[in-house]
């Protein structure tokens, strides 16, 4: 006997983006090229699914460089980027690195760069503790660089040169808190300068326009992907705040409370920028299993996106 009918609208764009598809080649082409084992510095995106399938494979995860026992055997730098001292350790120790940094983050990076360069006193909004704020912070000396998380953070925010300011942000965070953060920093700081193109990356704002789309007709919303992703976190509260009653994280279909689910009659599926579609379909499975579904498509961007590999996995391959 079928159960109760439940309409999905199934999100999109979702799930992996240029960035992260570029990440986990980088790993596998690295693992087919020189064999096992391959070091990654710091999960490579922040799925465990990911990672664990690329553990499989010969990928060996580390926090440090100096977990590395054997330093003729070539490491790979996360997506989340990392700071000037991590590869100047690695130069130190003669490691063959393959940096497979999103370059939207390498862009930020420049940016900071560049502003220091000019001699702007920089602004950096984003999470503390957060790997990419991490490496961002760290390209340039300690000091250089002021972390806003808030909006309470950009109203007693105190610079040292106060009509010399630029504003760089975190590619994952929310666009809405973002702009309220900006607004009040451009507000007291009028001469404040921003990227000439906006920070947060094309693949965050195109999932969280979506979930803006559905979240307002659905009971639930399931967002698939881990509890230190940034950009997925950020799917559960811009759905929250645009009107969906009961907006969950899960990392894969076994932890669904169904008990926010009973007597939903549509509910919404989408997944962060670092989680793959075969744990989506999982979820749409394990809904389909308790439920009569029909399935939506709701799509407010086409992304065609690629990025390219490091020069030495292009070279290999050629």
């Amino acid at each position: 006997m079928p159960g109760p009918k439940l309409h999905i609208l199934l999100c999109a764009p979702r799930g992996f983006c240029a960035g992260v598809e570029r990440a986990i080649q980088v790993v596998e082409e690295a693992l087919e090229r020189f064999g096992a084992p391959v070091y990654v510095r710091h999960e490579i995106v922040h799925n465990r699914y990911v990672v664990e399938s690329l553990k499989a494979k010969g990928a060996v995860f580390v926090e440090e460089l100096e977990e590395i026992p054997e330093a003729d055997r070539p490491v790979v730098f996360s997506a989340h980027g990392v700071s000037k001292k991590v590869r100047e350790d690695a130069a130190s120790r003669n490691i063959s690195v393959l940096d497979a940094t999103c370059p939207l983050v390498s862009k930020v990076h420049k940016e900071a760069i560049l502003h220091a360069r000019r001699g702007h006193e920089i602004v950096l909004v984003g999470h503390a503790g957060h790997p990419e704020v991490e490496g961002t912070m760290g390209q340039l000396p300690s000091g250089m660089i002021n972390l806003v998380e808030t909006v309470d953070d950009a109203r007693t925010f105190e610079p040292r040169e106060p009509h010399n300011l630029a504003w760089i942000t975190q590619t994952t965070l929310s666009i809405d808190d973002t702009s309220e953060i900006v607004a009040v920093l451009k507000e007291r700081f009028p001469n404040i300068i921003g990227p000439h193109k906006d920070d947060i990356c094309y693949a965050t704002t195109n999932r969280q326009e979506a979930v803006k789309r559905v979240a307002p007709f659905v009971d639930g919303m399931v967002v698939v992907g881990a509890p230190n992703s940034s950009n997925s976190q950020r799917l559960v509260e811009v759905a929250s705040r645009a009107g969906c009653p009961h907006a969950v994280l899960i990392q894969r279909a076994s932890e669904i409370d169904w008990s926010v689910f009973e007597g939903a009659e549509r509910i919404g599926v989408t997944a962060g920028a670092s989680a793959p579609e075969i744990i989506v379909e999982e979820v749409l499975d394990a809904f389909a299993e308790r439920f009569d579904i029909n399935v939506e498509l709701v799509s407010t961007a086409e992304e065609n996106i690629v990025f390219s590999l490091p020069r030495q996995l292009r070279e290999a391959a050629a």
